[in-house]
């Protein structure tokens, strides 16, 4: 595989004064937010890039189809953030400790095959973080002071890998149809009654399975702290778009750090259990009993793909929370701190209304 690099210029300046061009969410455009000005981003007419899978496998060190980026490695929790040129100053989106602009690299990664930009904007974003902070009980003072000032929620496109495989498997196993006995036993009072129990046949089965599976989701990044709640991590992805670099403008980009042949373990597994149960459908029956299976998987595929996610980082008492807004369809999910104060001031005043309806009751 011969090496392609493609270095993709992530900013465009505005032609009419040169400020930078930021993507709008929820649309294909990218605007300035100086003077207005607004350009739609090309698409490429092909589609989505699937990249034949075994040729990445079996040659790790080539970067087909791949661009040079600019990194910085949080040392903290050590995420990879692709970090602009006209950031004075950043945090990362999950720990919130300061990154050294003097210590960005450049890095190679795949090139991804496909983005879901982001369909809602980061103050949308803000005004879901802001009314989930003020519907929770016993939360600090100082974490409701924080949600007030929108630069904490900082936007991220997530890498993730898909998969896609045409999937045959031959199996042996047992068709279970159920059947139904009365049989006399002895109730909890000691005397016999009727009941009818449940009993099955089994029947040989044996066959085969095949059909198509496509975008199999494997996440490609990993920290130590700051992992995406599973409440918030679906996305609907018929929503995805061919990558175009302008979709990127304006927010903070992951790069992955789960290698692609580890990403390819993760949906091997996610097959086999695919596999299993087209296998069990084919058995029909009340019951399925699969003692062996032999599944083959070809033509895969994969594209390295990126999803957005609004997160916020906040620290209390020395302690690390995450806040994070899907940034398609705006759920939320986060862990929180609690009030020691108002929750021992709250139980102070129950009890004080406790005693004082005893007392009257005497």
């Amino acid at each position: 595989m011969n090496q392609e690099i493609q270095n993709t210029e992530l900013k465009k300046p505005c032609i009419n004064c040169g400020a930078e061009l930021k993507y709008q969410p929820g649309t294909k455009n990218v605007s300035c937010d100086y003077c207005g000005h607004q350009e739609v981003i090309s698409l490429d007419e092909n589609g989505f890039k699937e990249l034949e899978l075994y040729p990445y496998l079996n040659q790790m060190g080539a970067q087909k189809h791949s661009e040079e980026i600019s990194m910085l490695h949080c040392k903290n929790c050590g995420a990879n953030q692709h970090v602009e040129e006209n950031y004075k100053s950043l945090h990362c989106v999950y720990c919130s400790m300061p990154l050294v602009l003097e210590d960005a690299y450049k890095e190679d990664w795949i090139l991804p095959g496909a983005v879901l930009p982001f369909q809602i904007d980061q103050k949308k974003s803000f005004q879901i973080f802001k009314g989930w902070v003020n519907s929770l009980w016993f939360a600090p003072n100082n974490l409701k002071k924080a949600a007030l000032d929108p630069q904490f929620t900082k936007g991220l496109y997530l890498p993730y890998w898909t998969f896609d495989a045409q999937l045959r498997a031959s199996y042996t196993g047992k068709r279970g149809e159920y059947y139904y006995e009365t049989q006399r036993v002895r109730n909890s009072q000691g005397k016999m009654v009727s009941k009818r129990v449940r009993k099955t046949r089994w029947y040989s089965a044996s066959g085969t399975v095949s059909g198509f599976v496509d975008d199999t989701l494997v996440k490609a990044s990993k920290q130590r702290k700051g992992r995406i709640p599973a409440k918030v991590g679906h996305w609907n992805l018929k929503l995805l778009q061919p990558f175009n670099s302008s979709f990127l403008r304006g927010f903070v980009t992951e790069k992955y750090t789960i290698p692609l042949k580890q990403g390819h373990l993760s949906a091997k597994s996610e097959a086999e259990r695919i596999a299993e149960r087209w296998c069990r459908q084919d058995i029909g029956g009340d019951t399925q009993r699969v003692t062996q299976m032999d599944m083959q998987l070809s033509k895969e595929t994969f594209k390295h793909i990126l999803l957005p996610m609004y997160i916020s980082a906040y620290r209390y008492n020395s302690k690390e929370y995450n806040f994070f807004v899907n940034g398609e369809n705006g759920t939320i999910s986060g862990n929180r701190p609690y009030s020691f104060w108002k929750i021992f001031f709250t139980i102070i005043f129950v009890l004080l209304v406790i005693g004082v309806i005893v007392f009257f009751n005497k």
